[in-house]
């Protein structure tokens, strides 16, 4: 794939069908977890499986509020009490946050992003890009947690690396709540996955 063609990917049409393929690989891997396996670190300092999970749940409600206009809302973002089926619920909100970006009309909208913004609103191809590389690089972590391979497409990952690129750097990466860590060196030779989690402050070699 071409850098025209992986730009051309990521606008448009093209963003919503690579978001779907990201989001539902991390239903098809968050289903792989059991309730024993909750407990278990992740690649996100300091959280566990359960805290991964119930962010990107929050995370999903958040973007499908956004979709709908209603993303300056601070509080469509946060997390919601413990639920007794964690999995269950996070296919729940990938279902409702996929349908939400399918919406007719929806590529016609400006996102509100109230966790990067209050005032700033985003044309939907990119903030559903933002979406996208989030996702991408949650899969990641949610695999690398329960232990197993996490191989997204070759067209996935060389439209996410456009994306990954350009991700802020600076100070902004190093608040409290910030999206992605600051970035690492990219190791020499890394293949395109490697690159983007080093980008996104990931160490492909977690947990060494």
């Amino acid at each position: 794939m071409t850098p025209e063609q992986a730009t051309e990917n990521t606008t448009g049409h093209g963003i919503v069908d690579l978001d779907a393929r990201v989001v539902e690989a991390t239903v098809a891997l968050v289903k792989q977890a059991g309730l024993l396996d909750l407990d278990r670190p992740t690649p996100c300092a300091g959280w566990t499986l359960a805290d991964l999970i119930g962010h990107m749940t929050a995370q999903h409600y958040g973007w499908t509020a956004a979709a709908a206009g209603q993303g300056a809302d601070l509080s469509a973002w946060q997390p919601g009490p413990p639920v007794a089926d964690p999995i269950g619920e996070y296919a729940e909100a990938a279902r409702r946050v996929l349908e939400a970006f399918s919406d007719e009309g929806v590529l016609e909208r400006e996102f509100a992003l109230a966790e990067i913004s209050p005032v700033l609103r985003f044309p939907a191809a990119q903030a559903i890009s933002f979406h996208f590389i989030d996702y991408l690089v949650h899969g990641w972590d949610v695999a690398r947690s329960l232990g197993v391979d996490y191989r997204p497409g070759p067209g996935v990952l060389a439209a996410a690396l456009p994306v990954a690129l350009a991700v802020p750097g600076g100070k902004a990466r190093e608040r409290d709540g910030a999206a992605f860590a600051p970035g690492l060196e990219v190791p020499a030779r890394a293949g395109t996955l490697d690159q983007i989690l080093s980008l996104l402050g990931r160490s492909p070699s977690w947990p060494q």
